[in-house]
């Protein structure tokens, strides 16, 4: 199977320029040669020195999103508020109380419940 160098286009045994960008097929790949040991070192520790900073870049990103869990999990919770008129407890975004009907601008967030229980 041959494959045009410039494109990727796989090609025809026989064709002598690639039918999809128009270059010469290149038949003698004896002027191709093996990689250098040098090359082949750099490259070994180019992917060890990648695979560090991928390692550590993951680390990074699930420290981000630990992070952003928490804060969204603090920012949805909101304490009920107490109605200074009967006692109930309504929504934190509530405006009037949905038992008495009073108005809440005065009412206190309600006691957070015994965790010692």
């Amino acid at each position: 199977m041959t494959y045009c160098f410039s494109c990727g286009k796989e090609l025809p045994k026989d064709a002598l320029y690639c039918s999809n960008c128009g270059s010469k097929v290149v038949t003698d790949t004896s002027a191709v040669g093996a990689p250098s040991e040098e090359l082949k070192e750099a490259l070994t520790k180019m992917s060890v020195e990648m695979e560090k900073a991928f390692n550590i870049a993951a680390k990074q990103v699930q420290v981000a999103f630990k992070t952003a869990r928490e804060n969204m999990q603090k920012a949805g919770y909101k304490e009920p508020v107490v109605c200074s008129n009967c006692g109930e407890k309504n929504a934190a975004s509530a405006v009037y109380c949905f038992q008495c009907g009073k108005s809440l601008s005065e009412a206190q967030p309600a006691a957070k419940p015994d965790e010692s229980t």
